[in-house]
C-alpha cells in the first residue's frame, strides 16, 4: 500500500467534553484542501453525549451525571477517565487513493480497535447492526460474551471531512453505564480492559490504537507536542489569515 501523508496525532489529556467539541467543529469549519489530517487522543470528565438522532428515551437514571447533545451518528454513550477517547479529524477524499468510503472508513476503525485489543489479548468482534466493540461470543469468562468495549459515532459533513470518533474502554468506573441504554440497546453490558485483566494505561492504549489506525489509512502516526487547543486553533487561523 502507498504511503501517503502523515497524520498528526496530539494528545490533549482529560478536557471537557463541550470546549472539545466546539473546537472539533472549528477546526473542521476551518480546514482547507492542505489542512493536514489530525487525530486528537482525550479522555473527558464524566458525561453522557447523545447522537444526531439519539432517542432520549434510552436516558434511564443520568442523576448528576451532565447529558449533551452532540452532532454524530448512534446513540447515547458514556465518557469517563480512564476512558481512550480518539477523534478522527480526517479528510476522506485524499485517503486511499481519493475513494475511501464512509462504510470503508467505519470497518476500518472497527479494524483497528479489534487488532488494538489482540495486542493484549483480547478477542473483539463486531456485530451486525450494531457500530462499535464487543467481545468475542466465545470468550473465556461466559458472563462477559458480547458485553461492549468500545463505542464508535461520527460526522461526515458532504465535503467527506470527518469528527468524532471513538471511545474504548480501559480502565474506569462501569457502573454509570446502567443509568443508559448504551448505543440504544437495553441491558447491554458494558466492560473495559481492567476488568478482563489487563493493567495498561490509557496513555499507552491510545498511541497504540492511533498507530494501528494511522497503518490502516496507508500512513503514519505523526506524534507532535500536545499544545492547548485554543493554541492549536489560532495556528490554524493564522494560516489561514496568511493566505488571504
Amino acid at each position: 500500500m502507498a504511503m501517503t501523508n502523515a497524520i498528526i496525532v496530539r494528545d490533549f489529556g482529560l478536557m471537557p467534553y463541550d470546549v472539545v467539541f466546539a473546537a472539533m467543529k472549528a477546526f473542521t469549519g476551518n480546514r482547507t484542501a492542505d489542512t493536514t489530517d489530525e487525530i486528537w487522543l482525550l479522555e473527558h470528565p464524566p458525561v453522557y453525549t447523545l447522537g444526531q438522532a439519539s432517542d432520549r428515551s434510552h436516558l434511564l437514571d443520568t442523576k448528576n451525571i451532565p447529558v449533551f447533545q452532540a452532532d454524530r451518528g448512534g446513540e447515547v454513550t458514556y465518557h469517563a477517565p480512564g476512558q481512550a477517547v480518539v477523534y478522527l479529524l480526517i479528510d476522506l477524499k485524499r485517503r486511499m487513493g481519493n475513494r475511501l468510503l464512509v462504510r470503508e472508513f467505519v470497518r476500518k476503525i472497527e479494524q483497528a480497535v479489534i487488532d488494538t485489543l489482540s495486542a493484549y489479548h483480547l478477542a473483539g468482534e463486531r456485530k451486525m447492526g450494531a457500530p462499535g466493540i464487543y467481545l468475542a461470543a466465545d470468550w473465556v469468562d461466559p458472563f462477559w460474551q458480547g458485553a461492549k468495549i468500545a463505542a464508535l459515532g461520527l460526522k461526515v459533513q458532504r465535503n467527506g471531512c470527518t469528527y468524532h470518533g471513538l471511545s474504548l474502554n480501559v480502565a474506569m468506573d462501569l457502573q454509570p453505564f446502567s443509568g443508559i441504554n448504551p448505543c440504544g440497546y437495553p441491558e447491554l453490558t458494558s466492560v473495559d480492559m481492567k476488568t478482563l485483566g489487563k493493567d495498561c494505561s490509557v496513555t499507552q492504549v491510545q498511541h497504540e490504537l492511533a498507530m494501528t489506525l494511522c497503518r490502516s489509512l496507508g500512513t503514519r502516526a505523526d506524534f507532535q507536542d500536545s499544545a492547548a487547543l485554543p493554541v492549536v486553533l489560532q495556528s490554524m487561523e493564522g494560516d489561514l489569515h496568511g493566505r488571504k
